[in-house]
């Protein structure tokens, strides 16, 4: 066929940007939504969440009368690639702590986070298991593995719930049919939890007057700052400044690739998790490239800040807004027609539970703090980073606590104790004894880290003679 740019080569020409405008028209259409109608404001619901759901609407109700909106295949892609962008840029950035913060702290909030998601994987599971078992001589047979997407639907959101949906059903052993759906529906339930149980928080301690919030920046203080030390490139000298921060992702995520292919080609095991992970190779890139940049500024090789943290901001929150958006609107309701019991279940239960166990260790640790922590977390654990950076902003809009900072400081010890759930994934889908060993594990961690965030209460008699000092006593 001659080459054209006619509705002759539709696909190959027009398909995308047809996506990806109906992706950005919605987004728009959702902050419309949300600004209009003052409930999903108060709930403090994601403009791309609602913006996702109206186009899954649309798209059902264009179906019966046989036109196709949205290509799901190419949601679905896209909704992996915009978790990896966004993982990468969010790294990428040379943001240093603000407040004093306090090294075991910094440990406790690892493994908060990391006790939190072992806590989701080993219930999850449990309950999938279970299902497995009630229904394996019935009709529909539930999948054993399902429950472990709950973790990565509620922790990390629809890129990676998608990719490990898709891996476990293309697993036979596994008896999962999701195509995706599965897991996207679980992380869009998530961001609803994290919003509605989140404001319901903060309704509830201001009327019990347990809950003050705190004041805003001083007036006139500056919060974005694109060149703040006056050490970084121009906005526009021969290249645009944002174009130089694109290109430092597009880097990270080529060499995320390059590290995937390598792991693809040593063995069957290596390849199964090397795609899954795409996320945390172009994490592990980014801290490769941001080591070698601060190495050349340290020795006067390279004489500029290159990289913007404002701007990274940019497009990591540009990344997640479409992975929200492309997540939702890709979720094939015939799909998860046959998961609907066990859909309900974990996002119930996986709600309480979180909730509860984020509660209890905020009290515990935190003192001086704790609604801004737990908030931050049950965001961060049912929704993404940003739900979690919402609901602790709506109590401190001016960053007084050292909440940020203590996120901030965590990100590598959390991944260091989140690595085994990440890991045994592929190993629990492979069959049900597989499943009941990693299910072992998850509880044994879990135990591990919880006797870890409460050792100051079990062993009591130890730390008579250490009093802990809040943050506030210290301020």
């Amino acid at each position: 066929m001659d080459w054209d740019f006619t509705l002759a080569n539709y696909g190959a020409v027009w398909a995308f940007m047809v996506q990806f405008g109906l992706l950005l028209l919605f987004l728009m259409l959702g902050n419309l939504l949300r600004r209009s109608i003052p409930l999903f404001r108060k709930c403090l619901i994601p403009s791309a969440l609602l913006g996702g759901a109206l186009l899954l609407i649309v798209n059902v109700v264009t179906k019966q009368f046989g036109v196709t909106l949205v290509d799901n295949r190419m949601m679905q892609v896209i909704t992996y690639h915009c978790l990896a962008v966004g993982f990468a840029s969010m790294t990428l950035k040379t943001e240093k702590s603000k407040h004093k913060t306090n090294k075991t702290q910094v440990l406790e909030f690892g493994a908060l986070q990391g006790g939190g998601y072992m806590l989701q994987a080993f219930v999850g599971l449990g309950i999938t298991l279970i299902l497995f078992l009630l229904t394996r001589y019935g009709g529909k047979v539930i999948s054993y593995v399902c429950g472990l997407i709950l973790p990565l639907a509620f922790g990390q959101g629809p890129g990676n719930a998608l990719s490990w949906d898709i891996n476990f059903t293309n697993t036979p052993a596994a008896q999962f049919a999701g195509n995706g759906s599965f897991g996207l529906s679980l992380a869009s339930i998530g961001f609803v939890v994290a919003s509605v149980f989140g404001v319901l928080y903060i309704n509830i301690y201001k009327k019990r007057s347990n809950l003050h919030v705190r004041k805003s920046r001083p007036a006139g203080e500056v919060v974005d700052q694109t060149n703040p030390d006056g050490n970084e490139i121009p906005d526009s000298e021969s290249v645009d400044k944002f174009t130089i921060q694109a290109g430092f992702v597009a880097l990270a995520y080529a060499i995320s690739f390059g590290f995937m292919c390598l792991l693809g080609i040593l063995s069957k095991f290596t390849n199964s998790i090397a795609w899954g992970f795409n996320f945390l190779w172009a994490s592990l890139a980014a801290m490769l490239i941001k080591a070698v940049v601060k190495l050349l500024r340290k020795r006067n090789v390279m004489h500029r800040d290159y990289i913007n943290n404002y701007q990274m901001d940019r497009i990591s929150g540009f990344s997640f807004d479409l992975m929200i958006v492309a997540g939702v609107a890709a979720i094939e309701i015939n799909d998860i027609r046959n998961y609907i019991l066990p859909v309900v279940i974990l996002s119930v239960v996986g709600a309480i539970i979180t909730y509860v166990y984020i509660r209890k260790v905020s009290k515990e640790c935190f003192k001086g703090f704790e609604h801004e922590m737990f908030l931050m977390t049950f965001g961060t654990l049912t929704g993404t980073a940003s739900n979690g950076m919402i609901l602790m902003k709506e109590v401190d809009p001016g960053l007084r606590t050292p909440t940020s900072s203590l996120y901030i400081l965590s990100n590598f010890p959390a991944m260091v104790m989140i690595a085994p759930l990440l890991f045994l994934l592929s190993f629990a889908a492979q069959s049900f004894i597989n499943a009941i060993v990693a299910f072992a594990i998850f509880f044994v961690l879990w135990l591990v880290y919880t006797l870890f965030l409460f050792r100051r209460r079990i062993f009591k008699k130890r730390y008579a003679n250490k009093p802990v000092v809040t943050w506030e006593e210290e301020n």
